[in-house]
């Protein structure tokens, strides 16, 4: 199984999304890959610059696929605003 985790959390060159596209394609019914993404499929289009690319990369994907779509805050940002509170609350009690 391969995983990529977080498409679109950077943009991509038109090199990027053509090697990400190979890739997809030498896998696609042969072996299972996971993807991750905090975007719609209708904003892919934003994360890669040549639209038929994108097309043809969500077909591949979700060909034989469960896309299962995770409402709700982000365990990552959760921890991270708890951290952030609780070094708050230790310097304002640092400083009383």
């Amino acid at each position: 199984m391969l995983v990529i985790d977080e498409i679109g959390y950077l943009s991509y060159s038109n090199r990027h999304a053509d090697l990400l596209f190979e890739l997809v394609s030498r896998r696609y019914e042969a072996k299972s890959t996971l993807v991750t993404t905090n975007k719609t499929f209708s904003d892919w289009s934003e994360v890669f610059p040549n639209a038929a690319c994108v097309v043809s990369l969500v077909d591949r994907l979700v060909h034989h696929s469960e896309v299962i779509s995770i409402e709700g805050e982000s365990y990552r940002l959760k921890e991270a605003k708890e951290r952030s509170e609780q070094r708050g609350r230790q310097q304002r009690k640092g400083k009383s």
